[in-house]
């Protein structure tokens, strides 16, 4: 069946098909990541997760009770991201920074332009590029600096201040 196993007298092992193994269980994976996760970009994350653990571990896998391989990987799987959730919150900052990018409709681009301007007054030029490159584009401090050419703590210290101002800002409206 599923990558054959050797018989248990001390035969080489054969790894598990993980391609079937996906298409066999992976609905019963996505459902419960589903079921647990809520979100279904975050379940189709996690699925994901379970299955690249599978490969890497195909190996030393057996193809017996695999359903209940994956439904309990795929449980761990969930509870660790829900975890880190709870230990790391979204932070208002960036719900704060989602609705400015989001901003359709007239009124709301105003109010972000508005809120824009009054967050980078009396800041360099250069704090923008760095939140744009690094809160936007996903740059790493590192990258960040190398890009506008300032020192790791520099442009550390300048995002902080940009946030304890957006916080402020969003704490006043």
């Amino acid at each position: 069946m599923l990558g054959e196993s050797a018989s248990r007298a001390g035969e080489l092992q054969v790894a598990v098909d993980v391609e079937s193994l996906y298409r066999r269980y992976g609905p019963m994976v996505l459902r419960r990541c589903r079921k647990m996760l809520v979100d279904p970009q975050l379940a189709q994350d996690a699925m994901q997760d379970v299955f690249v653990q599978i490969v890497r571990r195909q190996e030393t896998l057996d193809d017996h009770a695999s359903s209940s391989l994956l439904y309990t990987t795929a449980t761990n799987v969930c509870l660790n991201r829900m975890r880190t959730a709870r230990r790391k919150p979204s932070d208002p900052d960036t719900d704060l920074m989602s609705r400015i990018a989001s901003a359709t409709k007239e009124d709301e681009r105003g109010e972000a332009r508005s809120l824009l301007a009054r967050l980078f007054s009396r800041e360099p030029g250069s704090t923008a590029t760095i939140a744009v490159l690094h809160l936007c584009d996903g740059l790493t401090l590192e990258e960040t600096a190398e890009e506008v050419g300032m020192s790791v703590s520099g442009v550390r210290k300048r995002l902080r201040k940009l946030r304890a101002k957006l916080h402020a800002m969003g704490d006043a409206a």
